[in-house]
C-alpha cells in the first residue's frame, strides 16, 4: 500500500513539473516596446494611418528602436497588444489577423522584427473575447499556443476579460503547458492575479510563478501622474506579499513606462524610471518613437537605471520610509559580500507645495552597514560622491512629484587587492522594512 502511495505521488510530481513553466527566459526583467497605452486600439487606418494597431507601426517602431538606441541599452521586444485580429476565425480555428491592417500576416512582421535583432510580442486573452472584444482562446489553447509558435512569437501576454477568475487556476497553466508543448520559448506574461484581486479572491501566488514569466498586479497605468500615484502607493501598500514573489524569470509588473508621452512632467517622468528600476519592473515604452522630445528619450535610456532595474539578483525593492510626502525606497542589487548588499536608494517626493525637499540621513539609519562603506553615486546627475562611510550622513534635496536616486555600491576595493574576496550567494536573504525616525 505504502508503495502504490509513493508511486502515486511521484506520478503527481511530474505532472505537476511537466505543467510548470521552463522556458529559462527573462532572467532579469523584460524591456521593449508595447503598443497599448499611447495607441490602444486606434484601427481606423483609413484616417489616422500612422498611428492605427497594423503591421506598418510595429515596423516603424522596430527601426527606431534599433536606429535611436534603444535597442542598444536593452529594450528587445516590439510587443503588439488588443486590436490587431479579425472578428472571427478562420474556419480551420485559427485566428487571423486583420487583413487589411496587417496584410503580409504575422509570421513576415515577426521574420522583419527579428531582421532587427529584435524579438516580437503578441497579445491574447483568457476569455471568450479580448478586452476590445476580438477572439479570445477559451476553447482554443492548444491550437493558438501552436499558432503562436508558427509565426515565430517570442512573447505573449495573456489578458483576462470576459473569463471567470476561478477558472484562471486552472486555466493559465494550462496555456503555459501547451507554450511549452510548442518547443519554442515564449515569454509568458499572464493577468491572472489582478482580476481575481478584482473578484475577491486572494491570488495563489506560489502557482503564479510557477507558470508565468511576468503578471500584474494592479490596474491598468494611464497617462496621469495619478494613475501613477496610485500603482507606487499599491506596491508599497502590499509589498509584504508582492515583493517575495519576484526574481529571475518570474517578476511583478506594475505595467508600461508612459515616459514621453502627454500626463507626466519631466520630475515626474524621472520618478517612474527610478522607481521601476526599484520594483525590478519590466521596462516596457509605450510612446511614440517618433515624437519623443530629447529630454525623455534621456530618461529612457539612462545606462546606470536600466543598469539597476536589470541587477542580476532579482530581488525587488521596498518602501523604507515614509512621512509627510517623503518616502524613500531602497533595492538589494550586486555587488554583495559575505552578508552585506549594495543598495540602489530612490528619495521621492509626494508633495506639491512648489519647493524641493531636503532630506537628511545616514547611511546607517537605511540600513547600509558594511563597514569598509560605499561608493555613492547621483544616477541621474551623475554626480560621484566617493566612498561614504555607514555614519556618513547624506543631504538630498528633491523636487516636487521628483525622485533622487542613489547607488551605493560596497567599496571592495581592498579586499580584491588582497585576494580576500569571496562569491556570496544570498538565497535566504530577505530585505526588511526598517522603522527609520530621522527627518
Amino acid at each position: 500500500m505504502l508503495q502504490i502511495i509513493w508511486i502515486w505521488c511521484l506520478i503527481v510530481s511530474v505532472a505537476d513539473l511537466t505543467l510548470a513553466l521552463e522556458n529559462g527566459l527573462v532572467k532579469t526583467p523584460p524591456m521593449g516596446w508595447l503598443a497599448w497605452e499611447r495607441f490602444r486600439c486606434n484601427t481606423d487606418c483609413k484616417n489616422d494611418p500612422e498611428n492605427c494597431i497594423s503591421d506598418r507601426l510595429f515596423r516603424t517602431m522596430a527601426d527606431i528602436v534599433v536606429a535611436e538606441g534603444y535597442a542598444a541599452v536593452g529594450y528587445e521586444y516590439i510587443n503588439i497588444d488588443d486590436c490587431w485580429l479579425e472578428k472571427d476565425r478562420s474556419v480551420n480555428g485559427q485566428l487571423v489577423p486583420d487583413r487589411q491592417r496587417f496584410p503580409y500576416g504575422m509570421k513576415n512582421l515577426a521574420n522583419y522584427i527579428h531582421s532587427k535583432g529584435l524579438k516580437f510580442g503578441i497579445y491574447e486573452d483568457f476569455g471568450n473575447y479580448t478586452c476590445a472584444g476580438y477572439p479570445g482562446i477559451l476553447g482554443y489553447l492548444e491550437t493558438d499556443a501552436h499558432t503562436f509558435a508558427s509565426w515565430d512569437v517570442d512573447y505573449v501576454k495573456l489578458d483576462g476579460c470576459y473569463s471567470h477568475p476561478s477558472e484562471m487556476d486552472r486555466g493559465y497553466p494550462e496555456f503555459g503547458f501547451y507554450l511549452n508543448q510548442t518547443g519554442r520559448a515564449m515569454v509568458y506574461s499572464c493577468s491572472w492575479p489582478v482580476y481575481q484581486i478584482y473578484a475577491g479572491m486572494q491570488p495563489n501566488y506560489t502557482a503564479i510563478t510557477e507558470h508565468c514569466n511576468l503578471w500584474r498586479n494592479f490596474d491598468d497605468i494611464q497617462d496621469s501622474w495619478n494613475s501613477l500615484e496610485t500603482i507606487i502607493d499599491y506596491y508599497g501598500n502590499n509589498q509584504d506579499v508582492i515583493v517575495p514573489n519576484a526574481g529571475p524569470g518570474h517578476w511583478n509588473d506594475p505595467d508600461m513606462l508612459i515616459i514621453g508621452n502627454f500626463g507626466l512632467s519631466y520630475e515626474q517622468s524621472k520618478t517612474q524610471m527610478a522607481l521601476w528600476a526599484i520594483l525590478a519592473a519590466p521596462l516596457l515604452m509605450s510612446v511614440d518613437l517618433r515624437t519623443i522630445r530629447p529630454e525623455y528619450k534621456a530618461i529612457l535610456q539612462n545606462r546606470k537605471i536600466i543598469a539597476v532595474d536589470q541587477d542580476p539578483l532579482g530581488i525587488q525593492g521596498r518602501r523604507i520610509y515614509k512621512h509627510k510626502g517623503i518616502e524613500i525606497w531602497a533595492r538589494p542589487i550586486t555587488p554583495v559580500y559575505q552578508n552585506y548588499f549594495s543598495y540602489a536608494v530612490a528619495f521621492m517626493n509626494r508633495r506639491t507645495d512648489g519647493t524641493p525637499s531636503d532630506v537628511s540621513v545616514t547611511l546607517k539609519e537605511l540600513g547600509l552597514q558594511y563597514p569598509g562603506g560605499y561608493n555613492v553615486e547621483d544616477l541621474y546627475e551623475d554626480v560621484n560622491y566617493g566612498v561614504l562611510t555607514p555614519q556618513t550622513k547624506i543631504k538630498v534635496k528633491v523636487n516636487p512629484s521628483g525622485v533622487v536616486i542613489l547607488r551605493c555600491d560596497l567599496h571592495l576595493e581592498d579586499i580584491f587587492n588582497t585576494n580576500e574576496f569571496s562569491q556570496y550567494t544570498p538565497s535566504n536573504q530577505l530585505f526588511k522594512v526598517r522603522q527609520n525616525s530621522f527627518k
